[in-house]
């Protein structure tokens, strides 16, 4: 079986990631090499992206002891706060008692906001800690839940046609659900979430306020590690390590 390390180098190598593969796990101890995760970033999203392009930026850790200076959005969607009474009328058409009628317009009524809001179910932190580590900082390969890719639209694409190499549900396998950046990239694939379907792999991020910041021609990718780790297992017989110049055309400069 391959090691989590073993699962990074290959993803790196037949996906072509110029963005560093991270993983999520559960930890009831903070890791000692880690660094609250705020002090990278408030934005979560932001955070695991400077941590995917800067292989410098040491483990992230996030939980209920050190969760300061982080979004409220953001420990919403890792389960870590309770979803703020007035947030449906933010995230829809606003409401003048509710950050000064501020909306982002996501939903088209406060209604299907609350709907929304609540379509993940219960969301439950898989310890009392959330760590994000490169795979050469993995020290306990069982505690690893799922994987976290940003690449390029074009690595992010074939990362889901491998899925498909192996998987037979097509409509299934490969998922772009709701939700916030962080839910999309953490929550779902690591298992967070009651109603994310099990085994599928989910591509984003779809909530457009982080654009600001998110290279344009960027997606995530987020798998559960045995998902990851049967994908690593097939990419030398499959059409990246067989077709490579298919999956990467090459390009008149």
């Amino acid at each position: 079986m391959l090691t989590i390390k073993e699962i990074g180098e290959r993803f790196e190598r037949f996906a072509h990631l110029e963005r560093r593969p991270l993983f999520v796990l559960g930890a009831d101890e903070m890791p000692g090499d880690a660094v609250p995760m705020p002090k990278v970033d408030r934005c979560v999203a932001k955070a695991l992206l400077m941590a995917a392009t800067d292989r410098a930026v040491p483990p992230m850790a996030i939980g209920e002891e050190v969760r300061a200076g982080c979004c409220p959005g953001g420990l919403t969607w890792l389960g870590l706060a309770p979803i703020a009474p007035k947030l449906h009328f933010f995230i829809s058409t606003g409401t003048p008692d509710f950050r000064h009628g501020e909306a982002e317009h996501l939903k088209h009524s406060p209604e299907a906001a609350e709907r929304f809001l609540h379509a993940p179910g219960t969301m439950t932190p898989p310890g009392r800690y959330i760590v994000i580590e490169a795979a050469d900082q993995v020290k306990d390969d069982g505690a690893v839940r799922s994987i976290l890719v940003l690449g390029t639209a074009e690595q992010v694409r074939n990362l889901g046609g491998l899925v498909h190499y192996r998987q037979e549900d097509i409509f299934r396998s490969v998922l772009m659900p709701g939700g916030s950046a962080c839910g999309s990239m953490i929550s779902y694939a690591a298992g967070m979430t009651s109603n994310a379907p099990a085994g599928s792999a989910f591509v984003g991020p779809v909530d457009p306020t982080g654009n600001a910041w998110f290279p344009p021609d960027a997606m995530s990718f987020a798998a559960p590690i045995e998902l990851a780790r049967q994908m690593a297992e097939d990419m030398p017989r499959s059409f990246l390590g067989q077709r490579p110049d298919v999956a990467f055309p090459r390009r008149p400069a």
